[in-house]
């Protein structure tokens, strides 16, 4: 199947004139062409949006001694950018940002949202976010540091998908969103709990260990030597592991930028969408790619409302089969 190429009026963003490099197009083109993808090319231009999400300038997260070295060291209160809940799992700051109460359901239908590190989610991303509560979809996440999908931040992603699913009525099969480093988190818990997912979508979303962060600042978070993790990437690196993902069927939907030198495009998601045509699921995932954009602020990667509708599809679809098993 050919890729099918859409101007950015699905993005809901005015169409602008201009011109793109050739050599770039090319070599875009050349990139994706091994498979098929649903693609929206974007034309972007003038003065390309500020980068972001740069390496942290915060120590990697290990494996904590005691919860009493989680508590001297954990962060302020969580400041939101919709109001919603923040409170504590397992010594961690999470929160759940709620639909309206007249739109609340239950089983309740979410999206587990990472990462939840202090800045995140932004006010780049408000308006996804109030598309989904108006929707009656709830957003949650916790804050595991930076912990690039390791087993102790998956761990405490159960700690937080039992709070919601076992004492709060929230479905048993949310929509995990993640964003740029993100995509380790919801990727990495995926893989473990693959019957507890409902979908996954991302922005720019990173699924390689070795594009970001490397394996010598991921290391430290896996509690192993360089040496080590490079022994034991096809269990801990989630790209490697994608295919457990595609054989459970799970829909996803990611957006990125054709030019994204923080998170790579061809070894995150376009190699995640690979993978899935190696495992015959191709049909269970879409790439939408911005041309000529990187790994910024560019509004049409967090106003994508494709994005958002199969997001909220996924999330109601998963509360809808926590009541039926019920």
């Amino acid at each position: 199947m050919a890729a099918q190429i859409e101007m950015d009026s699905a993005l809901g963003a005015p169409a602008r004139q201009g011109s793109f490099h050739p050599l770039l197009r090319r070599a875009a083109a050349a990139a994706l062409a091994a498979f098929p993808i649903l693609a929206c090319w974007v034309l972007a231009l003038g003065t390309p949006a500020q980068a972001v999400d740069p390496p942290s300038q915060a120590k990697p997260a290990t494996v904590p001694a005691d919860k009493t070295e989680r508590a001297e060291t954990a962060p302020p209160k969580k400041q939101l950018i919709l109001p919603g809940e923040t409170f504590e799992v397992g010594g961690l700051p999470a929160f759940i940002m709620p639909p309206p109460a007249e739109k609340r359901q239950r089983p309740q239908p979410w999206i587990f949202y990472a990462p939840t590190l202090p800045p995140y989610p932004d006010a780049h991303e408000k308006w996804m976010h109030e598309q989904f509560l108006a929707a009656g979809v709830a957003v949650a996440g916790i804050d595991v540091g930076e912990a690039y999908g390791n087993p102790e931040g998956r761990k405490h992603f159960t700690e937080l998908y039992r709070e919601l699913t076992e004492k709060r009525g929230y479905g048993k099969r949310p929509c995990l969103f993640g964003r740029s480093r993100g995509g380790l988190w919801v990727s990495s818990w995926a893989i473990e709990h693959p019957d507890n997912v409902a979908g996954i979508v991302g922005i720019y979303p990173v699924f390689d260990l070795r594009a970001y962060p490397g394996l010598a600042r991921a290391a430290p978070a896996y509690g192993l030597s360089l040496q080590e993790l490079q022994s034991q990437l096809g269990e801990l690196n989630p790209i490697e592991r994608v295919s457990v993902l595609a054989k459970a069927h799970i829909p996803a939907y990611f957006i990125h930028g054709d030019v994204d030198k923080v998170v790579p495009l061809a070894a995150n998601s376009a190699e995640f969408v690979r993978r899935y045509q190696a495992a015959g699921a191709g049909d269970d995932v879409t790439l939408t790619v911005i041309e000529g954009q990187g790994h910024n602020f560019y509004a049409g990667f967090f106003h994508c409302q494709p994005l958002v509708d199969f997001a909220i599809a996924r999330a109601r679809a998963g509360a809808e089969e926590t009541s039926t098993e019920e």
